[in-house]
C-alpha cells in the first residue's frame, strides 16, 4: 500500500477497490425502477460493502425527493445513521448515461461508485464511475 492509499484509509476511510460486483436483483431493481419512473428520472443511494479490494453492491436505499424529467434531487440529510451506503443510481430518460456537472458534484460528495441508467433502460444502458467521474467495468453477480 502506498503512502497516498494509507492516508486515505487512516484519515478519511477510504478504501482501495480493485473491483466492483453489483447483485443481478439490484440490477433488475435499477432497470424497473426506471422504467416506472419514465419520463421522470429517479435517485437512489446504493449499499454495499468493501472486502479484499471488491465493492459488492447488494441493494437500494430510497429516499424522500423529487423528480422531473430534468433530475432529481434526494434529501441526503434524512439517511439514518450506520447505513452502509456506498455511492448512488440514478436515471437519464435520453440514451445519453454520461454524468452531468451536477452529477459529477454530486459523485464528489456523496460515496465512491455511482450507477447512471440511460433510457431505453436495459443492462447494457448501465454506466458506472468512481467518485471522481471516470468509467468503471462491474461484474454482475448471477443469483
Amino acid at each position: 500500500m502506498g503512502i497516498t492509499d494509507y492516508l486515505l484509509e487512516k484519515i478519511f476511510g477510504i478504501k482501495k477497490i480493485k473491483r466492483v460486483q453489483v447483485d443481478s436483483k439490484v440490477i433488475d431493481d435499477i432497470i424497473e425502477t426506471a422504467r416506472n419512473a419514465h419520463p421522470r428520472e429517479f435517485a437512489a443511494l446504493l449499499e454495499g460493502k468493501i472486502e479484499d479490494e471488491t465493492l459488492h453492491v447488494t441493494g437500494l436505499i430510497f429516499l424522500p425527493g423529487e423528480t422531473s424529467n430534468e433530475g432529481a434531487v434526494m434529501q441526503t440529510f434524512m439517511l439514518p445513521p450506520f447505513t452502509s451506503t456506498i455511492g448512488s443510481v440514478h436515471s437519464h430518460p435520453t440514451p445519453n448515461s454520461k454524468p452531468s456537472r451536477e452529477d459529477l458534484h454530486f459523485f464528489s460528495k456523496n460515496g465512491l461508485f455511482h450507477m447512471i441508467i440511460a433510457y431505453p433502460y436495459q443492462k447494457e444502458s448501465i454506466a458506472s464511475y468512481d467518485r471522481f467521474g471516470n468509467r468503471i467495468e462491474i461484474e454482475i453477480l448471477m443469483g
